[in-house]
């Protein structure tokens, strides 16, 4: 029984402490310092390939979100949104 029970509630710690390796949701991702490739450079005598179906990134337009401070929680999920209605014209 006792043997039952430390193995579960190392199990549990185990798996809690998972997130805990993965860092923190405020620090900056992989992803967010690749930059952009210039593009191949063909020997003489030999084709260039065909890139005209070639995968492109359309610049970001968009403003960037608030930034979050550090005591801020995570998301999961994305917050509620609600566009604020506009006050009713006077008759």
């Amino acid at each position: 029984m006792a043997l039952r029970t430390i193995c579960l509630v190392t199990a549990a710690l185990a798996l809690s402490a998972c997130r805990a390796l993965t860092g923190s949701c405020h620090d900056p991702a992989p992803y967010e310092k690749a930059e952009s490739a210039p593009p191949l450079k063909i020997p003489p005598g030999l084709e260039a390939p065909d890139t005209r179906n070639a995968l492109r990134i359309p610049e970001l337009k968009d403003p960037s979100p608030p930034p979050r401070k550090e005591g801020d929680a995570c998301l999961d999920a994305p917050p509620k949104y609600s566009v604020p209605r506009a006050p009713r014209p006077e008759a």
